[in-house]
C-alpha cells in the first residue's frame, strides 16, 4: 500500500489561484564591490629607501646581464674572424714556399713564351671576348708537348700544384673557414688570370672524365 498523501480534488466554484510572475531584476548578477582596486605601488618612486635600493639594484643586474651577453657574443664573433683571418694568412705562407714558388714560374714561363710567339695572332683593340678566346688557346697550347721546354710531365706536376693549391683557397673561402677579404687580397687576381688561360684545358678534362676537375677554382675565380 502506498504511504503518499492523497490528492486535495479542487474545490468546486473556486478558481485555482494564478502564478505571481516575479519581475527581472540584476541581482543575480555578480556582485562588485565598491572599494576601488589598490593600484600596484612603482619601487622606482617608493618613499622607502630600501624599496629604492631593491628597484635600482635589479635594473643594475638586468643590465649588467645584458651587456655581458652581448660582449660574449662579441667576443666569440671576433674571435672566429680572428681565426680565418689566421688560416688565410697560414696560406699565403705556404703560397710563398719554394715548391709553390717553383710551380707559379713553371706556369708563368711556359705561358710567357707561348704568348710572345703568338701576339701577332691577337688583334690590337682585341675586345674581351677575344683577348680572353686568345688566352684560353695559350693555355690549351700550353698543356702539350709542343707548349715549351719543360717536358709536359714535369710541367703537369707543377701545373696540378696549383690546381690544389687554389682548390684549398677556394674551398677555405667557400665554407668561411677564411677571411674573404684576406684570400681575395693575395690569391683572387691570379685564380682569375689561371682560369681564364686554362678553363678550355680544364673543361676538355672534366669532359674526358673529370667532372669535378678544378671546380672549386672556377667558382672562386668567378665568384659564383
Amino acid at each position: 500500500m502506498s504511504d503518499a498523501a492523497p490528492l486535495t480534488p479542487p474545490v468546486a466554484g473556486i478558481a485555482p489561484k494564478p502564478k505571481t510572475v516575479l519581475p527581472e531584476t540584476g541581482e543575480g548578477l555578480p556582485w562588485q564591490s565598491p572599494q576601488e582596486i589598490k593600484k600596484e605601488s612603482n619601487p622606482f618612486t617608493d618613499r622607502d629607501w630600501r624599496m629604492l635600493v631593491y628597484a635600482w639594484s635589479g635594473l643594475a643586474l638586468r643590465l649588467v646581464l645584458i651587456f655581458g651577453a652581448a660582449f660574449t657574443v662579441y667576443q666569440f664573433l671576433n674571435g672566429r674572424d680572428e681565426k680565418r683571418v689566421e688560416r688565410t694568412l697560414d696560406l699565403v705562407t705556404l703560397w710563398e714556399q719554394p715548391d709553390y714558388q717553383q710551380a707559379q714560374k713553371a706556369v708563368r714561363q711556359r705561358l710567357d713564351a707561348l704568348d710572345a710567339a703568338n701576339r701577332q695572332f691577337l688583334p690590337a683593340g682585341a675586345t674581351p671576348a677575344e683577348q680572353l678566346v686568345y688566352f684560353q688557346r695559350i693555355g690549351s697550347q700550353a698543356m702539350t708537348e709542343q707548349g715549351g721546354a719543360m717536358p709536359l710531365t714535369d710541367f703537369r706536376d707543377q701545373f696540378d700544384r696549383i690546381v690544389y693549391f687554389l682548390n684549398r683557397v677556394s674551398t677555405c673561402v667557400s665554407g668561411d673557414l677564411c677571411s674573404k677579404e684576406v684570400a681575395d687580397t693575395y690569391f683572387k687576381d691570379y685564380a682569375q688570370s689561371f682560369w681564364n688561360s686554362f678553363s678550355g684545358f680544364i673543361k676538355a678534362e672534366r669532359r674526358n672524365g673529370a667532372p669535378n676537375f678544378a671546380r672549386a677554382i672556377e667558382s672562386y675565380a668567378q665568384g659564383t
